[in-house]
């Protein structure tokens, strides 16, 4: 019986390295994949799925407006849909994966992060963390050793950020993975971060 996966860990964690090695994994036992990215995510160009160790592949863009299982319908041969950055999908593109798996037996996982700059959930990680049948943490580590839980945003000055838009795409320019400790230290201290 298929599940809907979501698999979900801080900046720096290789969800998206993780992603890309699943993908290859079920091509070399020749099945097909059904990559997908969000719109919203086009900072290494509008079909590039590409991580920070240098994997990439290219992928299929899905806008906000666009019916998920619709898409789906339009596509044969597929074995398996993997969805990278899940975070910026709307819920309702979360329902739709979600009857893909119920209607189709179709395994989808989901990479993505669960919460933003501000420890708040983004709306398609909520979703998934609501009716996903597996829920998996990829960990990462903080600069003291501690496990990563926060991304936090870096202002250009090197000051954690506290106010903004949920998203600013960006990557170790803009974004450090930190524990709540840290992060929290960071805040209340006033303190560079490089």
């Amino acid at each position: 019986m298929a599940k809907l996966y979501f698999k979900y860990g801080a900046m720096g964690s290789s969800k998206t390295a993780t992603a890309l090695i699943t993908k290859y994994n079920y091509e070399e036992r020749g099945m097909t994949v059904w990559l997908l990215k969000p719109s919203a995510d086009n900072r290494d160009g509008a079909s590039v799925v590409r991580s920070r160790i240098g994997l990439q592949a290219e992928a299929e863009i899905i806008a906000p407006q666009e019916d998920i299982g619709e898409r789906f319908s339009e596509k044969q041969g597929i074995d398996v849909i993997i969805v990278d950055e899940c975070q910026f999908l709307t819920p309702e593109q979360i329902d739709q994966l979600r009857r893909i798996v119920d209607d189709f037996d179709m395994p989808v996982l989901c990479f993505g992060l669960r919460t933003d700059f501000l420890t708040k959930f983004f709306p398609g990680s909520r979703r998934l963390m609501e009716i996903a049948d597996s829920i998996t943490e990829i960990k990462t580590i903080c600069d003291c050793g501690a496990k990563a839980t926060v991304n936090a945003r870096i202002s250009p000055e090197g000051y954690v950020i506290t106010h903004g838009q949920q998203v600013f795409l960006g990557g170790n320019d803009s974004y450090i993975a930190m524990c709540h400790k840290c992060w929290k230290r960071y805040i209340d201290e006033n303190r560079k971060v490089r």
